[in-house]
């Protein structure tokens, strides 16, 4: 499948899922316009490998005039966005009575609000050309909640609830809203919470083990090229009736 021509820009792509997906892009011919904090040069250096072209355009997401002088720089350098993937999130741990208010926001505003504003700031392009991919990486938390976690998995849910509406809204059109819904990949954000658990005893297997067993029957790891494939496929003419689907990814979680 070929993607030449098209634009994409997928945010929190320095790093994990997002890069992953930013290079599956890319190897299909994409122009790919990566975004976040982590190692830049390297995560350019990695998606300009396969030979399309890829610039790094930096932006606070939790910052909505932040996220519309992204959008406006990437409409203005190549005069159109066609492939939209909302990646970028943050985790806290907590439980709710002692979850700070301040990382509650911090998280509501990256990873629902952010997907809230690119989209509509994305939509009217995609309606004038007659055509456009939405995906959103949601998670299996989006479906499923677990302790500890209210305000990830409050936000998740809510990135299912806002792509349906999207899918709804444009029904009719070639532009197409998804959401994928990973279990545990191993993530800068899921190592950290491996790290926690091998702080106990120092051992990083087990704790690997431990995390894997209590939700993911399969005790492996989803891959970001795994994510990457997926996302490629919603964006083909395959996938042109694939709707508002919440699509898990997560080693049989939600089978339990």
């Amino acid at each position: 499948m070929s993607l030449q021509g098209k634009i994409a820009l997928v945010t929190g792509s320095t790093s994990g899922i997002g890069l992953g997906i930013a290079r599956r892009l890319a190897e299909a011919g994409a122009t790919v316009v990566l975004n976040g904090f982590g190692e830049v040069e390297t995560a350019v250096a990695e998606v300009a490998v396969f030979g399309g072209s890829v610039v790094h355009l930096a932006a606070d997401l939790t910052q909505p005039a932040e996220i519309a002088a992204l959008i406006e720089q990437v409409q203005q350098r190549f005069g159109r966005l066609d492939i939209l993937v909302n990646n970028a999130g943050i985790q806290h741990v907590a439980p709710v009575e002692a979850f700070p208010v301040e990382r509650w926001d911090q998280i509501i505003a990256l990873n629902l609000s952010a997907v809230f504003h690119t989209t509509r700031l994305t939509l009217p392009g995609m309606r004038e050309r007659g055509w456009g991919r939405i995906v959103n990486i949601a998670s299996v938390h989006g479906l499923v909640g677990s302790a500890q976690k209210a305000a990830y998995v409050a936000a998740k849910h809510g990135v299912i609830g806002l792509t349906k509406v999207v899918a709804l809204e444009t029904a009719r059109s070639a532009i197409t809203c998804n959401a994928i819904c990973p279990g545990w990949v191993l993530t800068p954000l899921v190592q950290q919470q491996i790290d926690q658990r091998a702080a106990v005893d120092g051992d990083q297997a087990r704790a690997r083990m431990e995390l894997l067993g209590e939700k993911q029957p399969s005790l492996e790891f989803v891959t970001p090229e795994q994510l990457g494939e997926l996302t490629l496929f919603l964006c083909g003419e395959a996938a042109s009736q694939v709707r508002g689907a919440a699509w898990n990814v997560d080693g049989g979680w939600l089978a339990q």
